[in-house]
């Protein structure tokens, strides 16, 4: 991954489209180093999960280009590459396995995230979670989280208070006020450059499948009952 994260600090510096056009090539060879491991990590997720089905690299990954219509960052490239294994792929409504290369917003060193979930669930799926929380008090979902060691749970979108309707003063009510479910695990420049990233990925992805089975259960069930 060093051709790829000197490609990305390169671009931090010079986040604009006329070095990037002048060094487009840089660009396609940090991209074909990237995919290529996406596509081991594509067949490495499917030999023990094969909910994901089969996937392309491009179902899996996205364009380096910004959106910047509505966006007070007016950067026109991304700064970091980033994977989403996921049943249907990126665009699906399904949770999945996210891993992420960037750099350290303070040290400027190359760092990196894994993550297991979504960044939105549907109310109807929430909804679904929320009552298969209660209804065993949480024990399926503890009992995933505490497979995933070195994860957490991300906390960023939680209610203040437990939803109308669901108990506010039990053991597990806390899991019950979050707005999305999503575990995540960063990682140091160490750990993105060793020369085993690969399989240490996919030991870390394979600890989250459980907690992907609890939420896809419920997005599924809340697919096939839309109407």
């Amino acid at each position: 991954m060093k051709d790829v994260i000197e490609f990305l600090k390169q671009l931090a510096s010079h986040n604009d489209r006329e070095w990037f056009a002048a060094h487009k090539d840089q660009y396609l060879n940090a991209k074909h180093r990237f995919d290529s491991l996406v596509e081991e990590l594509i067949g490495g997720v499917r030999a023990f999960d094969d909910s994901i089905g089969p996937l392309t690299v491009a179902d899996c990954t996205w364009r380096i280009y910004r959106d910047t219509r509505f966006s007070a960052d007016k950067r026109p490239y991304k700064d970091h590459f980033g994977c989403f294994f996921a049943p249907g792929g990126k665009k699906s409504p399904f949770s999945g396995y996210y891993f992420q290369l960037g750099l350290d917003a303070e040290s400027g060193n190359a760092s990196g995230l894994i993550a297991a979930g979504n960044y939105y669930t549907e109310p109807r799926a929430l909804k679904i979670l929320r009552e298969d929380i209660e209804a065993d008090c949480a024990k399926t979902l503890k009992a995933a989280l505490h497979r995933a060691k070195g994860f957490s749970l991300d906390c960023a979108q939680m209610l203040k208070r437990a939803p109308k309707g669901f108990p506010a003063d039990e053991s597990y009510s806390e899991y019950l006020r979050y707005k999305n479910f999503c575990l995540v695990k960063s990682l140091s420049e160490t750990y993105v450059t060793s020369a085993d990233l690969c399989s240490r990925l996919l030991a870390e992805m394979e600890t989250t499948k459980p907690f992907l089975r609890f939420l896809n259960r419920a997005i599924q069930y809340s697919i096939e009952n839309e109407n």
